[in-house]
């Protein structure tokens, strides 16, 4: 087994990384990654339903999209991400996460830590969640990559994983929040991150015959960074594959209160309209023309609004406001 260490902290690489070494590469793979602050939502999900957008730009967290389903998970450097890649035979190929996750249980519970299985994909101690799975499958192999709450700031997490679900209308998986734990309080002695890191890369090596650390060669990180650049980096990938789906919001302004429901498809918006007690000296419906065909972009939305007086179709209204309902 080919057991790696990713030295960058970048979410977009190191899912591209996961990526480029399921689909272009035959050998079976260990893999542990840290990232920045960051969201990490599923493959099918509606990127702006599992954030809080204000917190998360206001906290600099990127958010990327990864090629597994299952549901939305934070990560920060006090959270350690491991990856298996295998091949299988053609009767292996199910959905079964145990096979993969049972030498990170013996790990912990050679730590001294009582870490169990539980649920669908979920690993946890005393009830309480330390890290979420998810898998997917390419060919003969299967990809199964989980998160470990060693030292997580459980506020961040709260924080940025805190979308109001009754705002968006849409068939998109959504992802269900669990109590949560973080490993270094269940130890019976102190250990940091990195250290942690460092046992749990020499448990699985020796679990699996492994001599020593493998890394990237210069042509794969090459290739990887071209995927980043194409696929992990872009919003298209991040935010613009969401399913279609409907926002709903209303707030009230100096200029009366304002309800906009905008509905986006492909990540562009469809159509959207303006309710309200509000007065206006031209149309409003000339401002929702000028939006239809636009990216779901809070930053690209600001442009276009840029570009004219939004008071003149919202009295008492700034352009600001009106962008906080449009996102």
């Amino acid at each position: 087994m080919r057991c790696l260490w990713l030295n960058t902290q970048s979410p977009s690489f190191n899912l591209a990384t996961e990526e480029y070494l399921l689909k272009q590469t035959s050998d079976d793979v260990f893999m542990l990654w840290q990232n920045r602050d960051s969201v990490i939502v599923g493959r099918h999900q509606n990127t702006l339903a599992e954030i809080d957008t204000d917190f998360v730009g206001r906290e600099k967290i990127t958010v990327v999209r990864r090629l597994t389903g299952g549901g939305a998970v934070f990560h920060d450097l006090g959270n350690l991400n491991f990856t298996f890649i295998q091949n299988i035979q053609p009767q292996e190929k199910e959905i079964n996460f145990l096979r993969y996750l049972q030498p990170i249980v013996d790990a912990l519970q050679a730590l001294g830590v009582p870490a169990a299985f539980s649920g669908r994909n979920d690993l946890v101690i005393d009830g309480k969640k330390i890290s979420g799975n998810a898998m997917t499958f390419h060919g003969n192999r299967a990809l199964e990559h989980g998160t470990l709450l060693f030292s997580t700031i459980q506020s961040k997490l709260m924080g940025a994983l805190k979308a109001d679900p009754l705002k968006f209308q849409d068939k998109a998986v959504k992802s269900v929040r669990s109590r949560v734990t973080n490993i270094s309080e269940h130890l019976p002695r102190p250990m940091d991150v990195l250290a942690f890191k460092d046992y749990l890369m020499q448990f699985v090596m020796q679990s699996f015959g492994a001599v020593e650390p493998d890394t990237l060669t210069p042509e794969e990180e090459v290739a990887i960074r071209e995927l980043e650049r194409t696929r992990y980096g872009t919003w298209e990938w991040n935010f613009g594959i969401s399913p279609q789906y409907t926002l709903t919001k209303k707030i009230k302004t100096s200029g009366g209160i304002l309800e906009a429901m905008t509905d986006v498809q492909n990540g562009r918006i469809r159509d959207v309209r303006f309710f309200g007690d509000f007065f206006s000296t031209k149309e409003p419906e000339e401002l929702a023309n000028l939006l239809i065909g636009q990216p779901h972009n809070r930053g690209l939305l600001a442009d276009v609004l840029g570009t004219v007086s939004v008071s003149d179709y919202f009295n008492g209204v700034s352009a600001a406001e009106l962008l906080s309902l449009l996102i």
